[in-house]
């Protein structure tokens, strides 16, 4: 029993560090009737990477359950955790999630990330330019500056890097209000949202106020607590700093007024409203993934806020555009025409 226990937490691990040395994002455990195909994630691109005896595959998804501290029995319900490790001196989180199929079997989903390793704002845009602009937002001492687009559009890899230019360039003290906390940042004093022990989003901020920060980030802006936690951040003088789902900028700000923030209150508190989305970089030695960025400020911020008042539709400049910009990288070279 215990040589099979052995076998199956190596098997584990040795799952993972394939999965680091592939450069995968996330790995997938999918069953069908008969087996366990795991697959590895890569620039949002699925790639399989073999299968299991499904005897196998139940056992592995058991103790990631049991490193992540979920119910190992619970077979029925999804589930989602974390755990951490240490490969080659190297600390990464894992974020766990699993989720019932129609074969009776659990499917498991493990995004994988590395410890502390926020880069530098400026090496995750195409242009400078764009950078230069988001940082100039971070600058400003109150506010709430907004990140949008697409899951796995490399929304909070652009949070922990402006918030480590905040911490290092600004000498600005940052706390983060996770839930859960995914990436371990040094620059950070980061706080998880944990409601069985009472810290919601609302009473972890009010925790976080007394802590004197000057920026906060607030993982997602996700529902109606979320969205008043960080208005009220942002109207009592602080930098926040958060994401949220939608398809572009106006979309965003309609999205917090479905969550009750007012007109008034996204006047008061919007600072800039940066949409997001990777493309593929082509003038490497091997393609790699680089961030392209909309963003809505200043006074094309203050026409977008009218038109919610107005009824008129709001045009971001074609210059500040997504598809303008890919443009310019397919002009200058370093974006493959599709």
């Amino acid at each position: 029993m215990q040589k099979t226990e052995n076998i199956v937490e190596q098997k584990c691990f040795q799952l993972l560090i394939k999965a680091h040395q592939f450069g995968a994002s996330d790995l997938h455990m999918i069953p069908n009737e008969e087996s366990y195909y795991y697959y590895f994630k890569k620039n949002s691109q699925m790639f399989e990477a073999g299968k299991l005896p499904l005897n196998m595959g139940e056992r592995i998804i058991s103790f990631f359950k049991f490193l992540s501290s979920l119910d190992i029995s619970e077979k029925r319900k999804p589930q989602s955790g974390s755990f951490q490790q240490t490969f080659n001196s190297q600390k990464f989180s894992f974020r766990v999630s699993t989720l019932p199929s129609v074969f009776g079997k659990e499917s498991l989903v493990i995004r994988l990330q590395q410890h502390d390793n926020a880069k530098i704002i400026h090496s995750l845009s195409l242009f400078r330019d764009a950078s230069e602009k988001i940082v100039e937002l971070a600058k400003q001492r109150q506010g709430l500056i907004l990140f949008v687009g697409p899951t796995g559009s490399g929304k909070s890899t652009t949070m922990y890097s402006l918030t480590k230019y905040c911490s290092e360039n600004l000498n600005r003290h940052v706390i983060s209000l996770e839930d859960p906390v995914e990436n371990n940042q040094s620059h950070l004093l980061q706080i998880q949202v944990n409601e069985r022990s009472g810290v919601t989003y609302s009473t972890g901020l009010k925790a976080i106020l007394r802590h004197s920060p000057d920026v906060i980030m607030i993982g997602e802006i996700r529902d109606v607590d979320t969205a008043k936690a960080a208005i009220q951040a942002a109207l009592t003088g602080h930098l926040v700093v958060s994401t949220i789902h939608a398809k572009d900028g106006v979309g965003a700000l309609y999205r917090l007024m479905d969550l009750g923030v007012s007109v008034d209150e996204l006047k008061q508190t919007i600072t800039g409203i940066v949409t997001q989305r990777l493309v593929t970089v082509i003038n490497t030695k091997t393609p790699e993934l680089s961030a392209i960025f909309e963003i809505i400020s200043e006074e094309f911020l203050s026409e977008a806020l009218n038109s919610l008042l107005t009824g008129r539709n709001f045009c971001v400049p074609h210059t500040n555009t997504l598809s303008y910009q890919i443009e310019r990288g397919v002009r200058e070279g370093v974006i493959q025409k599709n």
